[in-house]
């Protein structure tokens, strides 16, 4: 007979263990639903609070609550003042690696030429105040445009062409500094700007009847008293409703047509990457008008010659035509590529350099192009070396450029920086320069 299969019978306590709970009993009253329960659903608590009481609030000091409201005004209208402040405020700038100032300078500068600004103004022009004017100057209103003289209504050709040339420059070093602050295409605006007016002042000769002609000023510095005066006179320019002077240079204002051939020619690389075709044609138009000024035989300074800069004398005369030559030769050699304007340059700077007045030495300003035109070729002689037979002339000027560092970096002490560079350069660099 078969044993029967062993059964297996669990205990309380083998059945409270396998309970979730800690206790024997309570597993077992849970299991089996042995929890007394009671005969009313909603038993209520009993409370020691047998009464509802009504509780009487009064004002008994006036001057308290009056006090109390005052101060709640106060401080709503301290938070709002704060808010407004907090949202009206200009916002601190980011650095963009250097002074955190210096965008904010940089914009207002420019805007000092949009303010500027002749002839028919773009709907864009960020100076709103200003308005169309100068629509009569020039012969047949072929000048119109341009820029405006500082505080007067006049137009100088040879200060807007440095000025041009300048600023293109700026744009050729510091192209991704200008783009990084958002003012790449408003300087490079401002350049168009003068550059088209620059292309008016060039007429070429289209026979041998009808020699070259180059425009050097707008308007009258009240030499004559039969004239309008656009110098003493502060008037707005929209008001300008007369025809203005003009004054009329041939080919040997060698200085002005230095100049513009200069400007133009740093305008191409500048508007190179805005529009290729403009550039070309701004190439083109340099070299028309060095190729015209290095043919004439009696070149001089546009204010040698009365008609041609004879007002422009007393507020911008030109010492000297020789620095124009050679600093119109740099920019055509980096514009073009072609290195007969360098050779043209390197033959001819240290003829410049003699020409150079002692009280102009090292400084850089419309007047005198010999020191820029040094670090120009400085730059040119360390960055791509072109060899012989340009190097004597390079030198010449890498040394300039050491002695003009030497005057800026004083032996004297510290050369401190910008507030935002927190730098400070010993008079051990000049050393280094070999002063």
């Amino acid at each position: 007979m078969e044993e029967s299969s062993p059964m297996f019978v669990h205990s309380i306590s083998e059945t409270g263990r396998l309970l979730p709970s800690a206790s024997r009993w309570n597993s077992i009253e849970i299991d089996f639903d042995l929890f007394p329960t009671s005969s009313r659903t909603n038993d209520p608590v009993p409370s020691k609070y047998s009464k509802s009481y009504t509780f009487k609030l009064g004002i008994t000091d006036m001057s308290q609550l009056k006090c109390f409201i005052y101060v709640s005004i106060a401080l709503v209208l301290i938070v709002v003042a704060l808010v407004l402040l907090m949202v009206l405020l200009p916002r601190k700038r980011g650095h963009h690696g250097s002074s955190s100032n210096l965008p904010v300078a940089l914009e207002y500068s420019l805007l000092f030429f949009d303010a500027q600004k002749s002839g028919v103004l773009p709907t864009n022009n960020p100076v709103k105040f200003r308005r169309n004017s100068g629509l009569k100057d020039g012969p047949d209103a072929s000048l119109v445009g341009g820029f405006y003289d500082s505080g007067n209504n006049i137009k100088f050709s040879f200060p807007t062409a440095y000025t041009i040339t300048l600023l293109s420059w700026s744009v050729i070093e510091y192209h991704k500094k200008y783009s990084s602050i958002d003012q790449l295409e408003h300087v490079q605006d401002i350049i168009r700007w003068g550059s088209d007016y620059l292309l008016k002042l060039y007429i070429p000769s289209n026979t041998t009847s009808k020699p070259a002609l180059l425009y050097s000023q707008v308007g009258s510095t009240n030499t004559d008293k039969n004239l309008q005066d656009d110098m003493t006179c502060w008037q707005r320019p929209e008001d300008m409703t007369y025809d203005r002077r003009v004054s009329i240079c041939g080919g040997s204002a060698a200085d002005l047509a230095g100049e513009v051939a200069a400007a133009l020619a740093a305008a191409s690389l500048a508007l190179a990457d805005q529009n290729e075709t403009y550039s070309q044609k701004l190439v083109e138009a340099s070299e028309s008008v060095f190729k015209l000024v290095r043919k004439s035989q009696n070149k001089e300074t546009y204010t040698a010659d009365d008609a041609c800069g004879g007002e422009a004398r007393g507020f911008y005369t030109s010492s000297s035509y020789k620095d124009e030559l050679v600093w119109a030769g740099t920019w055509l050699f980096f514009a073009t590529g072609n290195y007969a304007y360098l050779r043209y340059t390197t033959d001819n700077f240290e003829l410049a350099v003699k020409e150079e007045m002692d009280s102009n030495s090292g400084i850089f300003y419309w007047d005198n192009k010999i020191p820029a035109n040094a670090v120009l070729l400085t730059r040119l002689r360390y960055l791509h070396d072109p060899g012989y037979p340009y190097e004597a002339a390079l030198t010449v000027c890498s040394d300039m450029v050491n002695i003009l560092m030497c005057s800026y970096l004083s032996y004297s002490g510290s050369f401190n920086m910008t507030p935002g560079t927190k730098s400070k350069i010993h008079h051990e660099v000049c050393l280094n320069i070999s002063c």
